[in-house]
């Protein structure tokens, strides 16, 4: 007798997601990794390449469609998320993945970006983060930190950079997810919780530019100190980190604050249960914001996950709706119901 609760086997490998096209990215660039976690992710959900579409805009994270045993398309700069909602809506059946990087989501196709998560759009949104214009060769991004030098600050940029998870939540965002890309377990687990669910989801992947960025998120993404300084968030759990777990997160007033357990009178029980389903993102704007410089760790795993309705499950009920309605079932049915005659 088979026991229905055992997970089955999947059907697929992650090399049955892979192209044969030879990988273009420079040797150590994070977006192997990233590429490879997708492959795994693919895999565990068992889905089938040709039910799979990706997208990408352009820069060198929108190469990734090419390394894909799916459909794909490569398109223009910061469209990448207009394209990918209009296959979405025209084939809800596929599984759409947007490709796309700081740059080309965060600045030209900021818009489209906003209005896709606004939408909730059932698509899944793969923001590779390396505050960096790596394929146009280093310039400054729209992630890029105050004061931060590159080709186009010489003197350091005098902007404030884009927190993704503020432009998702602002967006009334219903999915937010942070990964590292050297952080391979991590990493497939989350893509594979973001294609699950059902509306935009955006996970931003903090990704090394061994060229023009080299180290930008070293402060957290080394093994010697990454878990003393980051937090992965599950839920349902205690918000629990370091090395030992003996550090958690508590409410500070409106705050929060890292705390050592048993210290100071902070016991177990103080500590806070991360739940990402609450639709209020109070707390979830809190937990993306953490940051070293305010002696915080940084939020991974997945900080967001509500469910809500859809934009292609709007336009498909919609078109359902209208069609029971009217009577006219073709473009012959129609031009006939207008005035007519006949021409012998």
């Amino acid at each position: 007798m088979i026991d229905t609760n055992l997970k089955m086997a999947s059907l697929h490998q992650a090399k049955d997601y892979k192209s044969d096209q030879y990988v273009r990215w420079c040797p150590g660039c994070g977006d192997h990794a990233i590429l490879n976690c997708l492959h795994k992710a693919m895999a565990e959900l068992d889905i089938e390449p040709h039910m799979t579409a990706v997208i990408s805009g352009i820069g060198c994270s929108s190469r990734l469609p090419y390394y894909m045993n799916t459909y794909g398309f490569h398109t223009i700069h910061g469209r990448g998320a207009a394209i990918a909602t209009g296959v979405k809506t025209a084939k809800p059946e596929l599984t759409v993945w947007l490709a796309t990087g700081d740059g080309d989501s965060l600045a030209i196709g900021g818009n489209h970006f906003i209005h896709a998560v606004r939408r909730n759009v059932d698509i899944n949104i793969l923001l590779f983060n390396n505050k960096i214009y790596g394929l146009t060769k280093g310039q400054f991004s729209p992630t890029s930190d105050r004061g931060f030098v590159s080709k186009t600050s010489p003197y350091g940029t005098v902007e404030d950079p884009f927190h993704p998870i503020e432009l998702a939540l602002g967006a009334r965002g219903t999915f937010f997810a942070r990964c590292i890309d050297v952080d391979l377990s991590n990493t497939t687990e989350v893509l594979a919780d973001a294609a699950r669910h059902k509306g935009a989801s955006v996970i931003e992947v903090l990704q090394n530019c061994v060229i023009f960025n080299d180290a930008i998120h070293e402060n957290v993404a080394d093994k010697a100190w990454r878990a003393e300084r980051t937090i992965l968030l599950k839920q349902g759990e205690k918000m629990l980190f370091g090395a030992n777990k003996d550090k958690g997160l508590v409410m500070d007033g409106w705050n929060l604050k890292a705390v050592t357990v048993g210290q100071e009178g902070y016991t177990i029980d103080d500590v806070l249960v991360h739940d990402s389903t609450t639709e209020d993102n109070t707390l979830h704007l809190k937990l993306g914001l953490m940051s070293l410089e305010n002696g915080l760790p940084v939020a991974l795993g997945v900080i967001r996950d509500v469910k809500a309705l859809t934009y292609d499950e709007g336009v498909a009920e919609q078109i359902k709706e209208v069609q029971a309605k009217n009577p006219i079932r073709s473009l012959r049915d129609y031009l006939m119901t207008k005035d007519v005659w006949e021409v012998k």
